[in-house]
């Protein structure tokens, strides 16, 4: 299994950020992970199918949101909050706090 792709935070661009989260799935997984710190695919995938989720997480990954690491079988991922705010500081913590 080859290692997830991550862009470093100067390649962060807002436009993708703000695309990639107007989907309600990816914004979903984006609170979710806020929430919990750190969770699998499967408990973030709200029980759909297993290929959409890949597809949001390609996604949200691609775009700097989100850190998917491999343990054993199990694919963890993390919000890259750290990263994001140093880049484009508030913008988490603004879209996490909105209602849906």
């Amino acid at each position: 299994m080859r290692p997830f792709k991550h862009p470093p935070v100067s390649e962060f661009v807002l436009e993708r950020l703000l695309y990639a989260l107007s989907d309600p799935v990816r914004l979903d997984i984006v609170r979710r992970l806020a929430e919990l710190g750190e969770a699998s695919c499967g408990e973030l995938d709200g029980g759909r199918p297993k290929s959409t989720m890949s597809h949001h997480f390609r996604i949200l990954r691609d775009v700097g949101l989100v850190h998917t690491q491999t343990i054993g079988t199990t694919h963890m991922n993390s919000l890259r909050k750290a990263d994001v705010d140093s880049r484009f500081p508030g913008l988490l913590d603004a879209i996490v706090s909105q209602q849906s």
